[in-house]
């Protein structure tokens, strides 16, 4: 499936487009909130196999609603390595099914639901993770990476 293109800014405020990335593998996570548990969690995993990925030609990029700055000050305070992308609207979140109805305490209300896709340096999916449990996850898809780029 080809991958819903976009152009979002990062925790610079610089604009980053998915058809600037071709030739190139993209793992895109989607995760709801910077500086929360959870969410630091995955961010860390992500910067502290940065390396690795960048190895197997594969740009890491994460994406939530929150705003450029608050990227920045997550980064700063986390330490991240990653680099950040700014969905404040919601339109790629939804393009790419990780916007939508969550439970938490039997209440109902929309958000993030953390996912994660592998990009082929073609543009298209060619693996998905619904409802990630953050710990250990940047070291699984890591690993899915190098078996689909082996395969």
């Amino acid at each position: 499936m080809k991958a819903p293109d976009f152009c979002l800014p990062n925790q610079d405020g610089v604009e980053i487009c998915l058809r600037d990335l071709k030739g190139k593998w993209i793992i895109l996570y989607f995760y709801p909130k910077d500086n929360t548990p959870g969410c630091t969690t995955e961010a860390k995993e992500f910067s502290a196999l940065l390396d690795e990925f960048e190895n197997e030609n594969a740009i890491v990029l994460g994406i939530s609603p929150d705003s450029p700055k608050k990227h920045c000050n997550f980064i700063e305070k986390q330490d991240l390595d990653v680099t950040l992308l700014s969905d404040e609207e919601k339109k790629v979140l939804k393009a790419y099914s990780a916007w939508g109805i969550k439970k938490m305490y039997g209440k109902e209300y929309e958000g993030v639901i953390r996912s994660t896709f592998i990009i082929n340096p073609d543009g298209e999916i060619v693996k998905e993770y619904k409802k990630v449990r953050a710990k250990g996850h940047a070291k699984k898809v890591l690993e899915d990476l190098k078996e689909l780029i082996n395969s």
